[in-house]
């Protein structure tokens, strides 16, 4: 995963910012298991919103705590919830895991 995020952000080789990222990227797993209900493990289905979310986080260090900023015309704004945007497909996969431990119980 941290060659992914790297090749996605331009990051060519071994860096100093290696133990950052894989920081981000434990950090958003960990947040993501909480998120499942503390699964041990993120599903390999949902694993892109690690690398998404990592990355998003990595572009915003020094911007911590900011909602928005501006500088001369051009501004950016963040969410609060870095998870936000991908609450349906958490969900969705919730709902499936729990449609697939419901069985059919017969009485003869």
């Amino acid at each position: 995963m941290l060659e992914d995020i790297k090749r996605l952000l331009g990051i060519n080789g071994t860096t100093a910012q290696d133990e950052m990222l894989n920081g981000i990227i434990s950090l958003t797993e960990f947040r993501l298991k909480n998120l499942l209900g503390g699964a041990e493990t993120v599903p390999e289905t949902l694993r892109y919103i690690v690398t998404e979310v990592s990355i998003a986080r990595f572009n915003r260090i020094g911007s911590e705590g900011l909602a928005s900023h501006s500088v001369e015309g051009e501004s950016m704004s963040w969410s609060d919830d870095d998870f936000k945007s991908y609450s349906s497909d958490i969900e969705a996969y919730q709902s499936s895991k729990e449609n697939a431990k419901k069985g059919v119980v017969r009485f003869i």
